[in-house]
Protein backbone atom coordinates (compact mmCIF):
# COMPACT_ATOMS: atom_id res chain seq x y z
CA UNK A 1 0.00 0.00 0.00
CA UNK A 2 2.80 2.43 0.87
CA UNK A 3 4.43 1.58 -2.49
CA UNK A 4 1.19 2.38 -4.33
CA UNK A 5 0.93 5.76 -2.60
CA UNK A 6 4.60 6.46 -3.24
CA UNK A 7 4.17 5.75 -6.95
CA UNK A 8 1.01 7.86 -7.07
CA UNK A 9 2.72 10.80 -5.43
CA UNK A 10 5.70 10.36 -7.75
CA UNK A 11 3.37 10.61 -10.75
CA UNK A 12 1.76 13.76 -9.35
CA UNK A 13 5.24 15.23 -8.81
CA UNK A 14 6.28 14.39 -12.37
CA UNK A 15 3.10 15.85 -13.88
CA UNK A 16 3.36 18.95 -11.71
CA UNK A 17 6.96 19.53 -12.73
CA UNK A 18 6.13 19.21 -16.43
CA UNK A 19 3.08 21.49 -16.16
CA UNK A 20 4.96 24.10 -14.10
CA UNK A 21 8.16 23.46 -16.06
CA UNK A 22 10.06 23.04 -12.81
CA UNK A 23 13.14 20.95 -12.08
CA UNK A 24 12.25 17.28 -11.83
CA UNK A 25 13.75 15.02 -9.13
CA UNK A 26 12.81 11.34 -9.46
CA UNK A 27 14.71 8.17 -8.53
CA UNK A 28 13.83 6.40 -11.79
CA UNK A 29 15.78 3.20 -11.10
CA UNK A 30 13.79 2.50 -7.92
CA UNK A 31 10.38 2.43 -9.62
CA UNK A 32 8.43 -0.51 -10.99
CA UNK A 33 7.68 0.87 -14.45
CA UNK A 34 5.04 -1.69 -15.30
CA UNK A 35 3.00 -0.50 -12.32
CA UNK A 36 3.90 3.13 -13.07
CA UNK A 37 2.60 2.84 -16.62
CA UNK A 38 -0.62 1.16 -15.56
CA UNK A 39 -1.20 3.76 -12.84
CA UNK A 40 -0.40 6.65 -15.21
CA UNK A 41 -2.62 5.18 -17.92
CA UNK A 42 -5.42 4.65 -15.41
CA UNK A 43 -5.18 8.32 -14.41
CA UNK A 44 -4.93 9.38 -18.10
CA UNK A 45 -1.56 11.15 -17.70
CA UNK A 46 0.82 8.72 -19.45
CA UNK A 47 1.48 11.21 -22.25
CA UNK A 48 2.71 13.80 -19.71
CA UNK A 49 4.89 11.27 -17.91
CA UNK A 50 6.58 10.45 -21.23
CA UNK A 51 8.06 13.96 -21.29
CA UNK A 52 9.42 13.33 -17.81
CA UNK A 53 11.28 10.16 -18.81
CA UNK A 54 12.97 11.52 -21.93
CA UNK A 55 16.73 11.13 -21.82
CA UNK A 56 16.75 8.81 -18.83
CA UNK A 57 18.88 6.16 -20.53
CA UNK A 58 18.45 2.67 -19.10
CA UNK A 59 16.30 3.75 -16.18
CA UNK A 60 13.23 2.32 -17.96
CA UNK A 61 12.80 -1.03 -19.72
CA UNK A 62 12.31 -0.48 -23.47
CA UNK A 63 8.88 -2.11 -23.37
CA UNK A 64 7.43 0.44 -20.97
CA UNK A 65 9.24 3.36 -22.55
CA UNK A 66 7.50 2.39 -25.81
CA UNK A 67 4.12 2.16 -24.09
CA UNK A 68 4.51 5.69 -22.70
CA UNK A 69 5.56 6.84 -26.17
CA UNK A 70 2.42 5.27 -27.67
CA UNK A 71 0.26 7.35 -25.34
CA UNK A 72 2.28 10.44 -26.26
CA UNK A 73 1.71 9.76 -29.96
CA UNK A 74 -2.00 9.26 -29.34
CA UNK A 75 -2.13 12.64 -27.61
CA UNK A 76 -0.36 14.27 -30.59
CA UNK A 77 -2.79 12.65 -33.04
CA UNK A 78 -5.74 13.68 -30.89
CA UNK A 79 -4.51 17.27 -30.80
CA UNK A 80 -4.23 17.35 -34.58
CA UNK A 81 -7.74 16.02 -35.11
CA UNK A 82 -9.64 17.30 -32.08
CA UNK A 83 -10.98 20.68 -33.22
CA UNK A 84 -11.89 19.54 -36.72
CA UNK A 85 -13.56 16.37 -35.44
CA UNK A 86 -15.61 18.27 -32.85
CA UNK A 87 -16.68 20.79 -35.49
CA UNK A 88 -17.55 17.96 -37.88
CA UNK A 89 -19.74 16.18 -35.32
CA UNK A 90 -21.59 19.30 -34.20
CA UNK A 91 -22.12 20.53 -37.77
CA UNK A 92 -23.36 17.08 -38.81
CA UNK A 93 -25.88 17.02 -35.94
CA UNK A 94 -26.97 20.61 -36.50
CA UNK A 95 -27.60 20.04 -40.22
CA UNK A 96 -29.91 17.17 -39.31
CA UNK A 97 -31.71 19.28 -36.70
CA UNK A 98 -30.70 17.00 -33.84
CA UNK A 99 -30.79 19.06 -30.66
CA UNK A 100 -28.20 18.46 -27.95
CA UNK A 101 -26.32 20.20 -25.15
CA UNK A 102 -22.51 20.25 -25.09
CA UNK A 103 -21.48 19.47 -21.52
CA UNK A 104 -17.71 19.54 -22.01
CA UNK A 105 -15.52 19.64 -25.09
CA UNK A 106 -11.81 19.97 -25.85
CA UNK A 107 -11.69 23.63 -24.76
CA UNK A 108 -9.52 22.84 -21.72
CA UNK A 109 -6.67 21.99 -24.13
CA UNK A 110 -5.95 25.67 -24.76
CA UNK A 111 -4.92 26.13 -21.11
CA UNK A 112 -2.01 23.67 -21.41
CA UNK A 113 1.25 25.53 -22.11
CA UNK A 114 2.63 22.38 -23.76
CA UNK A 115 -0.17 21.25 -26.15
CA UNK A 116 0.85 17.58 -26.24
CA UNK A 117 0.42 17.29 -22.46
CA UNK A 118 -3.34 17.85 -22.78
CA UNK A 119 -5.64 14.87 -22.38
CA UNK A 120 -7.76 13.07 -24.96
CA UNK A 121 -10.90 14.63 -23.50
CA UNK A 122 -14.09 13.33 -25.10
CA UNK A 123 -16.82 15.59 -26.38
CA UNK A 124 -19.75 15.05 -23.96
CA UNK A 125 -23.22 15.54 -25.43
CA UNK A 126 -26.64 15.27 -23.78
CA UNK A 127 -29.70 14.31 -25.87
CA UNK A 128 -33.28 13.40 -25.25
CA UNK A 129 -33.84 9.70 -25.85
CA UNK A 130 -35.24 10.08 -29.39
CA UNK A 131 -32.37 12.23 -30.62
CA UNK A 132 -29.88 9.98 -28.84
CA UNK A 133 -30.49 7.06 -31.21
CA UNK A 134 -30.53 9.33 -34.27
CA UNK A 135 -27.20 10.83 -33.22
CA UNK A 136 -25.71 7.40 -32.65
CA UNK A 137 -26.75 6.31 -36.13
CA UNK A 138 -25.19 9.38 -37.74
CA UNK A 139 -21.96 8.90 -35.79
CA UNK A 140 -21.76 5.32 -37.04
CA UNK A 141 -22.06 6.74 -40.57
CA UNK A 142 -19.10 9.01 -39.75
CA UNK A 143 -16.98 6.00 -38.78
CA UNK A 144 -17.46 5.98 -35.01
CA UNK A 145 -17.82 2.74 -33.06
CA UNK A 146 -19.04 2.09 -29.53
CA UNK A 147 -16.03 1.99 -27.22
CA UNK A 148 -17.73 1.80 -23.82
CA UNK A 149 -21.31 1.38 -22.57
CA UNK A 150 -22.66 3.35 -19.61
CA UNK A 151 -25.59 1.16 -18.72
CA UNK A 152 -28.79 3.16 -18.39
CA UNK A 153 -27.06 6.44 -19.31
CA UNK A 154 -25.37 6.27 -22.69
CA UNK A 155 -22.12 5.26 -24.34
CA UNK A 156 -18.76 6.46 -25.57
CA UNK A 157 -18.05 6.23 -29.30
CA UNK A 158 -14.60 6.49 -30.82
CA UNK A 159 -13.06 6.81 -34.24
CA UNK A 160 -9.66 5.43 -35.24
CA UNK A 161 -8.21 8.96 -35.11
CA UNK A 162 -8.62 8.75 -31.32
CA UNK A 163 -11.38 11.35 -31.01
CA UNK A 164 -14.15 10.19 -28.67
CA UNK A 165 -17.74 11.35 -28.26
CA UNK A 166 -19.76 10.53 -25.15
CA UNK A 167 -23.49 10.39 -25.81
CA UNK A 168 -25.85 10.63 -22.84
CA UNK A 169 -29.61 10.29 -22.81
CA UNK A 170 -29.45 10.52 -19.04
CA UNK A 171 -26.60 11.97 -17.00
CA UNK A 172 -24.72 9.33 -14.93
CA UNK A 173 -25.62 10.60 -11.48
CA UNK A 174 -27.75 8.33 -9.36
CA UNK A 175 -29.07 10.54 -6.55
CA UNK A 176 -32.28 12.56 -6.88
CA UNK A 177 -30.62 15.66 -5.44
CA UNK A 178 -27.90 15.54 -8.08
CA UNK A 179 -30.37 14.99 -10.90
CA UNK A 180 -32.66 17.81 -9.74
CA UNK A 181 -29.81 20.31 -9.56
CA UNK A 182 -28.14 19.11 -12.76
CA UNK A 183 -31.38 20.02 -14.58
CA UNK A 184 -30.90 23.59 -13.34
CA UNK A 185 -27.39 23.62 -14.83
CA UNK A 186 -28.66 22.34 -18.18
CA UNK A 187 -31.38 25.00 -18.22
CA UNK A 188 -28.71 27.73 -18.38
CA UNK A 189 -27.44 26.46 -21.75
CA UNK A 190 -27.90 28.59 -24.84
CA UNK A 191 -27.69 28.22 -28.62
CA UNK A 192 -24.19 28.86 -29.88
CA UNK A 193 -23.76 30.49 -33.27
CA UNK A 194 -23.45 29.47 -36.04
CA UNK A 195 -25.49 26.48 -34.87
CA UNK A 196 -29.26 26.42 -34.56
CA UNK A 197 -29.71 23.21 -32.57
CA UNK A 198 -26.51 22.95 -30.52
CA UNK A 199 -26.57 24.39 -27.01
CA UNK A 200 -23.54 25.07 -24.80
CA UNK A 201 -23.12 25.88 -21.12
CA UNK A 202 -21.88 29.29 -20.01
CA UNK A 203 -18.45 29.19 -18.33
CA UNK A 204 -19.89 29.32 -14.82
CA UNK A 205 -22.26 26.44 -15.51
CA UNK A 206 -19.59 24.35 -17.24
CA UNK A 207 -17.25 24.81 -14.30
CA UNK A 208 -20.06 23.96 -11.90
CA UNK A 209 -20.72 20.80 -13.91
CA UNK A 210 -17.02 19.89 -13.77
CA UNK A 211 -16.99 20.44 -10.00
CA UNK A 212 -20.06 18.32 -9.27
CA UNK A 213 -18.76 15.60 -11.59
CA UNK A 214 -15.38 15.63 -9.82
CA UNK A 215 -17.01 15.34 -6.39
CA UNK A 216 -19.25 12.50 -7.57
CA UNK A 217 -16.33 10.68 -9.21
CA UNK A 218 -14.28 11.08 -6.04
CA UNK A 219 -16.98 9.43 -3.97
CA UNK A 220 -17.31 6.57 -6.49
CA UNK A 221 -13.49 6.25 -6.67
CA UNK A 222 -13.36 7.19 -10.35
CA UNK A 223 -11.70 10.60 -10.04
CA UNK A 224 -8.43 10.78 -12.01
CA UNK A 225 -5.34 12.94 -11.71
CA UNK A 226 -6.15 14.22 -15.21
CA UNK A 227 -9.58 15.38 -14.09
CA UNK A 228 -8.07 17.21 -11.10
CA UNK A 229 -5.51 18.86 -13.39
CA UNK A 230 -8.20 19.97 -15.88
CA UNK A 231 -10.24 21.36 -12.99
CA UNK A 232 -7.33 23.47 -11.77
CA UNK A 233 -6.52 24.81 -15.24
CA UNK A 234 -10.16 25.70 -15.95
CA UNK A 235 -10.60 27.40 -12.59
CA UNK A 236 -7.43 29.43 -13.00
CA UNK A 237 -8.52 30.55 -16.47
CA UNK A 238 -12.16 31.27 -15.59
CA UNK A 239 -12.16 32.37 -11.96
CA UNK A 240 -12.12 36.09 -12.83
CA UNK A 241 -15.29 35.58 -14.89
CA UNK A 242 -17.14 33.40 -12.37
CA UNK A 243 -19.38 34.80 -9.67
CA UNK A 244 -17.88 32.72 -6.88
CA UNK A 245 -20.51 33.42 -4.26
CA UNK A 246 -23.19 32.06 -6.59
CA UNK A 247 -20.95 29.09 -7.51
CA UNK A 248 -20.52 27.98 -3.91
CA UNK A 249 -24.22 28.55 -3.22
CA UNK A 250 -25.14 26.24 -6.07
CA UNK A 251 -22.61 23.66 -4.90
CA UNK A 252 -24.27 23.87 -1.48
CA UNK A 253 -27.55 22.90 -3.18
CA UNK A 254 -25.81 19.65 -4.15
CA UNK A 255 -24.50 19.42 -0.56
CA UNK A 256 -20.92 19.04 -1.80
CA UNK A 257 -19.60 22.58 -1.36
CA UNK A 258 -17.07 21.63 1.34
CA UNK A 259 -15.96 18.48 -0.52
CA UNK A 260 -15.67 20.41 -3.81
CA UNK A 261 -13.55 23.08 -2.13
CA UNK A 262 -11.17 20.39 -0.82
CA UNK A 263 -10.80 18.88 -4.30
CA UNK A 264 -10.19 22.31 -5.82
CA UNK A 265 -7.70 23.19 -3.09
CA UNK A 266 -5.75 19.97 -3.58
CA UNK A 267 -5.68 20.66 -7.33
CA UNK A 268 -3.87 23.92 -6.55
CA UNK A 269 -1.58 22.15 -4.08
CA UNK A 270 -0.57 19.71 -6.83
CA UNK A 271 -0.52 21.84 -9.95
CA UNK A 272 -0.94 25.50 -9.07
CA UNK A 273 1.73 28.16 -9.28
CA UNK A 274 3.38 28.47 -5.86
CA UNK A 275 3.14 32.24 -6.16
CA UNK A 276 -0.62 32.05 -6.72
CA UNK A 277 -2.30 33.17 -3.51
CA UNK A 278 -5.87 32.31 -4.50
CA UNK A 279 -6.30 30.14 -1.40
CA UNK A 280 -5.14 32.60 1.23
CA UNK A 281 -6.85 31.01 4.22
CA UNK A 282 -4.31 28.89 6.12
CA UNK A 283 -5.13 25.24 6.63
CA UNK A 284 -5.85 24.20 10.20
CA UNK A 285 -5.80 20.46 9.60
CA UNK A 286 -3.79 18.96 6.73
CA UNK A 287 -4.80 15.41 7.66
CA UNK A 288 -8.13 15.73 5.80
CA UNK A 289 -6.18 16.46 2.61
CA UNK A 290 -3.91 13.49 3.25
CA UNK A 291 -7.01 11.28 3.42
CA UNK A 292 -8.40 12.79 0.21
CA UNK A 293 -5.06 12.39 -1.56
CA UNK A 294 -4.60 8.79 -0.44
CA UNK A 295 -8.08 7.80 -1.57
CA UNK A 296 -7.76 9.61 -4.90
CA UNK A 297 -4.33 8.23 -5.78
CA UNK A 298 -5.28 4.64 -4.93
CA UNK A 299 -8.76 4.91 -6.51
CA UNK A 300 -10.41 3.93 -3.22
CA UNK A 301 -8.08 1.10 -2.18
CA UNK A 302 -7.03 3.33 0.69
CA UNK A 303 -10.25 4.72 2.08
CA UNK A 304 -10.35 6.27 5.54
CA UNK A 305 -12.94 8.85 4.53
CA UNK A 306 -13.89 11.43 7.15
CA UNK A 307 -15.54 14.14 5.05
CA UNK A 308 -19.19 14.30 6.12
CA UNK A 309 -20.48 15.34 2.69
CA UNK A 310 -18.54 12.58 0.96
CA UNK A 311 -19.91 9.99 3.38
CA UNK A 312 -23.49 11.20 2.92
CA UNK A 313 -23.20 11.24 -0.86
CA UNK A 314 -21.66 7.77 -0.81
CA UNK A 315 -24.55 6.44 1.29
CA UNK A 316 -27.09 8.05 -1.06
CA UNK A 317 -25.39 6.47 -4.09
CA UNK A 318 -25.22 3.04 -2.43
CA UNK A 319 -28.90 3.35 -1.54
CA UNK A 320 -29.75 4.00 -5.19
CA UNK A 321 -27.54 1.12 -6.31
CA UNK A 322 -29.41 -1.23 -3.96
CA UNK A 323 -32.72 0.03 -5.40
CA UNK A 324 -31.45 -0.61 -8.93
CA UNK A 325 -30.33 -4.12 -7.99
CA UNK A 326 -33.69 -4.90 -6.38
CA UNK A 327 -35.44 -3.65 -9.50
CA UNK A 328 -33.14 -5.76 -11.70
CA UNK A 329 -33.81 -8.79 -9.48
CA UNK A 330 -37.57 -8.24 -9.76
CA UNK A 331 -37.33 -7.90 -13.52
CA UNK A 332 -35.15 -11.00 -13.70
CA UNK A 333 -37.59 -13.14 -11.71
CA UNK A 334 -40.55 -11.67 -13.58
CA UNK A 335 -38.86 -12.64 -16.84
CA UNK A 336 -38.04 -16.13 -15.53
CA UNK A 337 -41.61 -16.68 -14.33
CA UNK A 338 -42.97 -15.45 -17.67
CA UNK A 339 -40.64 -17.84 -19.51
CA UNK A 340 -41.65 -20.76 -17.26
CA UNK A 341 -45.34 -19.95 -17.64
CA UNK A 342 -44.83 -19.84 -21.40
CA UNK A 343 -43.19 -23.27 -21.33
CA UNK A 344 -46.03 -24.68 -19.19
CA UNK A 345 -48.60 -23.12 -21.53
CA UNK A 346 -46.91 -24.69 -24.56
CA UNK A 347 -46.83 -28.10 -22.85
CA UNK A 348 -50.49 -27.84 -21.86
CA UNK A 349 -51.45 -26.79 -25.39
CA UNK A 350 -49.69 -29.92 -26.67
CA UNK A 351 -51.37 -32.22 -24.11
CA UNK A 352 -54.77 -30.51 -24.45
CA UNK A 353 -55.04 -29.11 -28.01
CA UNK A 354 -57.79 -26.62 -28.75
CA UNK A 355 -61.20 -27.49 -30.09
CA UNK A 356 -60.46 -26.57 -33.72
CA UNK A 357 -57.40 -28.80 -33.88
CA UNK A 358 -59.20 -31.75 -32.20
CA UNK A 359 -62.27 -31.43 -34.41
CA UNK A 360 -60.04 -31.66 -37.50
CA UNK A 361 -58.84 -35.07 -36.21
CA UNK A 362 -62.16 -36.22 -34.72
CA UNK A 363 -65.03 -34.80 -36.86
CA UNK A 364 -67.64 -36.05 -34.39
CA UNK A 365 -66.63 -33.16 -32.09
CA UNK A 366 -68.25 -30.74 -34.54
CA UNK A 367 -71.61 -32.30 -33.67
CA UNK A 368 -70.93 -32.95 -29.97
CA UNK A 369 -68.33 -30.38 -28.64
CA UNK A 370 -68.95 -31.58 -25.06
CA UNK A 371 -66.98 -34.75 -25.88
CA UNK A 372 -63.71 -32.74 -26.18
CA UNK A 373 -62.32 -33.99 -22.80
CA UNK A 374 -63.10 -37.58 -23.83
CA UNK A 375 -61.19 -37.24 -27.07
CA UNK A 376 -58.28 -35.63 -25.23
CA UNK A 377 -58.06 -38.91 -23.34
CA UNK A 378 -58.43 -40.92 -26.54
CA UNK A 379 -55.67 -38.93 -28.24
CA UNK A 380 -53.45 -39.25 -25.17
CA UNK A 381 -53.98 -43.00 -25.06
CA UNK A 382 -53.10 -43.37 -28.74
CA UNK A 383 -49.93 -41.38 -28.32
CA UNK A 384 -48.99 -43.44 -25.27
CA UNK A 385 -49.53 -46.75 -27.12
CA UNK A 386 -47.50 -45.46 -30.08
CA UNK A 387 -44.59 -44.70 -27.78
CA UNK A 388 -44.76 -48.09 -26.08
CA UNK A 389 -45.13 -50.25 -29.23
CA UNK A 390 -41.92 -50.24 -31.35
Amino acid sequence: MNQLLYEGRTLVGMVSSIIRQDTLHVLYNRLDWERMFRLADNHKIANIVYLGILGKGDALPDKWRERFFERYQEALLFGENCNESVKEVLTWLDMREISCTVLTSCSVREYYQIPETAGNNPLQLLFDEGNYYLAKGYLIDLGYETDQIYKGYGERMRRTSGVSVVLYHKLPFRTSRYNKNIVKIIETSYIEEPYQNIRILPLESEFLYRMVQAAYNYVTDELTIREVLDLQLCHKAWRAKIEEEMLWKRLADFRIDELAEKILRISYMWFGDKKDNYFQTPLEDMSVYDILEDRLLTRGITNAETDVQALKLSKAIQREIRKERRKEDREYWKRKITEQMGQIKRKLSWVFPDYHYMSSIYPVLEKIPALLPVFWLVRGGRLLLRSLIP
